[in-house]
């Protein structure tokens, strides 16, 4: 069983590797869902973890429907990250009918090689999950990201069972969102997927001694920039006792 888990920073990193990760999927601005991180925290990750580094190809929150200026962007960033060394790249674009958009994610892909691509949660967007199915086999992905077109993994788990079964080892089915110790047994054991997803999330006070008291949240009332996101190495680890 192969474990992943989203980053979005350094510290994160380097605490899933410390956590037993196989590879970690860098991302930036949790709050969209992750999009493309900064040149500069994908090469120290780069640099500073040994395990398989995947990082995002996204060039802005929102839908998966990308114009011609954010589709020459992804050119970019995936030329740069191939200068970084990364082992892989995370993207899909589809098409205004939901469907996969295969002209240009095969064109992404070949251009990407030798690294390894995997398809993430706009295949969730898609009109029918066996029709992208096909179509993200037919244009060379390695595996899929899914939740099974659900919020959350357990509740698409049928629909996973189901895309493990028909990709027959075509493609690996990776399913993640909001899998935790509490369902990751029963996921597993329902789907038979052979890698999982998740973001082992924790959340630990900065530094800062001095704290503004006019402003929390830089304009919301969470204080939020007090506080800063990193990934529990236990979580990983209880959850690979769970899996094997």
């Amino acid at each position: 069983m192969k474990i992943e888990i989203v980053v979005y920073n350094i510290e994160s990193a380097l605490r899933a590797q410390e956590g037993g990760a196989d590879r970690i999927e860098v991302c930036a601005s949790p709050g969209e869902g992750g999009i493309t991180p900064p040149y500069g925290t994908i090469e120290s990750i780069r640099q500073n973890v040994s395990i398989d580094v995947y990082v995002m190809i996204r060039p802005r929150g929102g839908d998966f429907h990308y114009s011609n200026y954010e589709y020459h962007a992804m050119k970019r960033d995936i030329s740069q990250c191939q200068k970084l060394s990364v082992d892989g790249i995370v993207l899909g674009i589809l098409n205004a009918d939901g469907t996969l958009d295969k002209k240009r994610c095969k064109e992404l892909i070949d251009k990407a090689r030798p690294l390894k691509v995997t398809c993430h949660r706009a295949f969730d967007m898609t009109r029918d999950p066996f029709e992208a199915l096909e179509d993200c086999i037919e244009v060379g992905f390695d595996r899929i990201l899914t939740s099974g077109h659900q919020a959350k993994a357990i509740q698409g788990v049928s629909l996973l069972a189901e895309l493990v079964e028909k990709a027959a080892g075509r493609i690996i089915i990776m399913p993640g969102s909001g899998v935790n110790e509490g369902n990751v047994k029963e996921l597993v054991a329902k789907t038979k997927a052979s890698e999982i997803h998740f973001s082992a999330v924790a959340c630990r006070p900065g530094a800062m001694q001095y704290k503004n008291p006019n402003i929390a949240g830089m304009g919301s009332d969470e204080g939020s920039e007090y506080m800063l996101r990193t990934v529990d190495p236990q979580i990983i680890k209880s959850v690979r006792s769970l899996i094997g």
